[in-house]
């Protein structure tokens, strides 16, 4: 046996100052139930149980102790009438300590069941005691209410692992990861591994480089999305392929994204959009049936991207309460509020956002909504509420009555209401109201936390103007197709051009998109074009896509969804690290093993890669 020193925590009067914690092996000992599944069927069995002591209870002539191992709890007794020795070596356990136990399944004393827990009406009376290894005291308690701050528990995050709820929510990932390979495989899908180690590309994200020792001077790249070896996997005829693979993203992060992150992603041969949405459908079905007990119907709804910028300021709507975006740019256009005008002067909008009831709001609350309608970029923001004696607002005396009757109408105003403005260019004000308008639905307890609203949004812009670089940039990434019916207008008018591209939102937020792509070379190179790819550069870039798009390419189209952030929403987590075994901060670093770190200077010198100042002195 090994020997090791109490802790430093040990109680005197439990463990004496010159006591030693006895370590044993598992011998020719078996784990023969798990610490959840005992019950009053199993009284009288002889088992054996191993896992961690959760914690300790000492009546003076009996230990209690709380064993936990992956699945629960399971109450166990050293009686000094049974065990004298087991009673005499739990002495020594403290929190954290891996034991093995050996007794007898006995009904716990009458008035003594505890019906909060799945074995609660049972305990065991142990006759052998095994001590596997102690523990140092902890530096938050395993439980899951537990008070640690995050950059705590994820630098001890082996001991955060332990806690029930991250269990549960890496458990529920398998699960999900498993029922997807079945249901895929069951409907002839292929699971086909790609690269890790591809080239870098332009549009998205940036990319993570790796630095090739063999090819001197010449970088690999992380992949953000397999997007064009699965294409080429069509283009080789295999019709149906996934995956469930980690991408890679060097971009500004958040409580639901990673540096790098899983996608359970798809393609397919000869489909269109609708087979694409009773395929996902299906599976999404499937899961929150099976897994998370939620029934739902197929059928999702559907909306246009432009009906949902319009109607509710996002791209990803949560429709689980309703609150829409009104644009009142015709009617106050001619006001003699001068912010109204001369937005609409400059090419801007101005929308509405009414808050049915909203009497209630003090000066204070309109102007913390104030502040935070400037985060997303809007220089201010007008309200007026709706008084039974009029119409109360500094910008009243500016609205005359013709302006009045015309809101009223439009917005359907009542007495009670709230009323908010913004005037801006378009994205401005469809990022201000958009966002004002989920953190009201929040304040005023509107949304439904038990509620599952899905949502397919469709016919995205092909393109978007990017006024830094002056050129369009793809919304989704240059290989979606356009559709057909905007293919005359694609080089005169790209802004007009919608494409065959899809997202479908759970409750607000995106869990997966995807699209039709472009299976023919010549419509490929319109397209590159018009983003300013010139065909040079495409050559360069896409030659290997663009030949093999000469050799019979099917049509096709696919999509990607998040598993993480699947997870994340079904286990109902407030951040996309909770369902992450080993999650990188929204630094991008890990506090457990520190990465990223410094490389060896030999290491560097390999690599022919010189580091600008020596960070590490």
């Amino acid at each position: 046996m090994d020997f090791v020193e109490p802790r430093k925590d040990s109680n005197p009067a439990d463990v004496p100052d010159d006591a030693s914690v006895a370590l044993d092996q598992l011998g020719s000992w078996k784990k023969t139930a798990d610490c959840s599944s005992l019950g009053a069927q199993n009284i009288g069995d002889e088992v054996v149980l191993m896992g961690w002591v959760q914690r300790r209870r000492d009546h003076g002539g009996l230990i209690f102790v709380d064993l936990r191992d992956r699945e629960g709890l399971t109450q166990v007794v050293f009686d000094p009438q049974i065990s004298p020795d087991a009673h005499e070596h739990a002495g020594v356990l403290r929190s954290e300590f891996v034991m093995a136990v050996k007794g007898k399944v006995r009904a716990r004393p009458e008035g003594m069941a505890n019906p909060k827990l799945p074995t609660g009406e049972i305990e065991v009376a142990v006759t052998e005691l095994r001590v596997l290894n102690s523990s140092k005291t902890p530096p938050f308690h395993i439980e899951d209410d537990v008070e640690a701050s995050e950059n705590i528990r994820l630098k001890y995050r082996y001991l955060d692992l332990r806690r029930p709820k991250l269990f549960k929510n890496l458990l529920l990932r398998h699960k999900v990861a498993q029922l997807s390979r079945g249901y895929l495989n069951d409907l002839g899908f292929i699971e086909v591994e790609t690269p890790v180690l591809t080239r870098s590309t332009p549009e998205g994200a940036r990319d993570y480089l790796v630095p090739s020792r063999v090819n001197s001077g010449k970088f690999y790249a992380l992949p953000q999305s397999p997007q064009l070896f699965k294409q080429l996997l069509m283009v080789s005829g295999f019709e149906r392929y996934y995956q469930i693979v980690k991408c890679f993203r060097d971009e500004d992060l958040r409580a639901d994204r990673q540096p790098e992150f899983t996608q359970i992603d798809l393609e397919m041969s000869f489909i269109s959009e609708q087979d694409v949405y009773d395929l996902i459908e299906g599976w999404i079905i499937r899961v929150f049936g099976e897994l998370a007990g939620i029934p739902l119907s197929p059928g999702f709804p559907r909306m246009t991207y432009a009906d949902a910028m319009d109607r509710y300021g996002s791209d990803k709507p949560d429709t689980r309460f309703e609150l829409p975006l009104a644009d009142v740019t015709d009617i106050v256009a001619q006001s003699e509020f001068r912010v109204f005008r001369q937005a609409v002067e400059r090419g801007g909008i101005v929308k509405a956002l009414r808050v049915p009831d909203g009497k209630d709001m003090s000066r204070k609350d309109l102007d913390d909504l104030i502040e935070f309608v400037k985060i997303f970029g809007a220089q201010g923001m007008a309200w007026i509420k709706i008084q039974p004696d009029g119409w109360q607002s500094p910008i009243t005396k500016f609205l005359q009555e013709s302006v009045q009757k015309g809101l009223a109408q439009r917005l359907g105003i009542r007495t009670g209401d709230v009323i908010f403005f913004v005037a801006d260019q378009r994205k401005v004000v469809n990022d201000a109201l958009g966002n004002l308008r989920v953190r009201l639905g929040q304040q005023l307890g509107m949304i439904d936390p038990d509620r599952y609203n899905f949502l397919w949004v469709t016919d995205f812009p092909l393109v978007e103007w990017d006024h830094d670089e002056k050129r369009y940039t793809a919304v989704h990434h240059p290989f979606t197709a356009p559709l057909q019916a905007d293919m005359d207008v694609l080089e005169e008018q790209p802004q007009k051009v919608r494409s065959r591209a899809y997202d479908l939102v759970l409750n607000g937020t995106e869990i997966g998109g995807g699209s039709i792509r472009i299976h023919q070379r010549e419509t490929q190179r319109r397209v590159f074009n018009m983003l300013g790819i010139s065909d040079e550069e495409a050559q360069e870039k896409f030659g290997f896509l663009l030949e093999a798009l000469q050799y019979g390419a099917p049509p096709h189209g696919g999509v990607a969804f998040g598993l993480d952030r699947l997870v994340m929403l079904l286990s109902k987590s407030p951040s996309i690290r909770d369902v992450i075994a080993f999650p990188k901060t929204q630094k991008a670093t890990c506090l457990m093993t520190s990465a990223p770190s410094d490389a060896d200077v030999n290491q560097l010198l390999e690599l022919c890669i010189k580091v600008e100042g020596d960070r590490r002195k």
